[in-house]
């Protein structure tokens, strides 16, 4: 009996040790922006605090796991729509933290980390205490060990992190995959003219500041890839905002455009910042302004997330119909 005894409880500690490790095996790690998210299943209660982690999450299959979305700058692209009206619109202005815990949200996913302050959803150590795990896009994060990296590589890494916290491995795969295909047929053009070909990146206008693509920013990966020169690729920001003097200074051959018009601010559209550049001195003289040379891209498609390979295949196409390439 005494045996029967012992044999029974070896059998349960074996039991639940196999469980015990089995639980460890399953348990997702990720560093994020310098704060680890660990997760004993995939998330199924995930808030985009923005739309270009909106769409990410939408483009990566998590829809069933999403709890909420927020802050559209412009309508969401039409092969996400119909998914995306399955998911709660918490608001479509900045969230604020009241709306977003009405979600109950066990994961926040942002393309920035200015989304995780007071004025906005509370800090990330404030929600790690509620048991919510912050992610941020490592384009806006790069880590500090790997400077080589660009912001399609980072990118990369984004949807494999996110792809593991909403148990969307596959998908992820997927996703890469063609994001390398594309990367791979820009790097395939040939540019026409031998001296470098000088590019503004035009994101918006703000109480007359410009604001345009620095160096470690989407259009800074795809001039890097596509072989012509970020004009402000010198500047470590994402999006500097810069005077009109010192664009002028730097005599772009083609200026992107960067639409955002159903935003509705002042400045958004393309046709309002071809005003300015036509009407302000300090560059209306410029070849690209008299001449037309012009790339019109959707501005959400510069931010980092999973349309930028629209951004870049539409400057490879901008780069041909204007004759800098074939």
């Amino acid at each position: 009996m005494r045996f029967q005894s012992t044999l029974r409880v070896s059998t349960a500690f074996m039991a639940l040790s196999f469980l015990a490790t089995a639980a460890v095996a399953q348990e997702i790690k990720i560093n994020s922006c310098g704060m680890e998210i660990v997760q004993d299943k995939p998330a199924n209660s995930i808030v985009t605090l923005d739309q270009s982690s909106t769409e990410t999450m939408l483009g990566l299959g998590a829809a069933p796991n999403m709890a909420g979305t927020a802050y559209l700058k412009t309508e969401i692209a039409a092969q996400y729509r119909e998914v995306w009206e399955s998911v709660p619109l918490l608001t479509k202005d900045r969230p604020t933290a009241e709306v977003v815990r009405l979600a109950e949200p066990d994961l926040l996913v942002a393309y920035s980390g200015y989304f995780f302050s007071d004025q906005w959803v509370g800090t990330r150590e404030e929600l790690a205490e509620l048991g919510v795990g912050t992610y941020i896009s490592a384009v806006s994060c790069p880590p500090a060990d790997e400077p080589d990296l660009d912001s399609f590589d980072l990118l990369e890494r984004d949807f494999e992190n996110l792809g593991n916290l909403s148990g969307q491995e596959a998908a992820a795969k997927q996703v890469i995959a063609e994001q390398r295909d594309a990367i791979a047929a820009a790097r395939s053009i040939t540019l026409i003219q031998d001296e470098p070909i000088r590019v503004l990146w035009l994101y918006s206008v703000f109480e007359g500041t410009p604001y345009v693509a620095g160096g470690p920013s989407v259009p800074g990966a795809i001039s890097e890839i596509t072989g012509v020169e970020n004009i402000f690729a010198d500047v470590n920001e994402q999006w500097p905002g810069v005077s009109w003097e010192a664009i002028a200074d730097r005599e772009p051959d083609i200026i992107v455009l960067g639409d955002l018009s159903e935003r509705g601010s002042p400045g958004d559209t393309v046709e309002e910042k071809i005003e300015m550049l036509t009407s302000e001195p300090g560059v209306s003289y410029l070849d690209a302004v008299t001449n037309e040379q012009f790339v019109v891209v959707r501005a959400i498609e510069m931010d980092p997330s999973i349309r930028a390979v629209n951004a870049l295949n539409m400057f490879v196409e901008g780069l041909k119909r204007l004759g800098y390439a074939n």
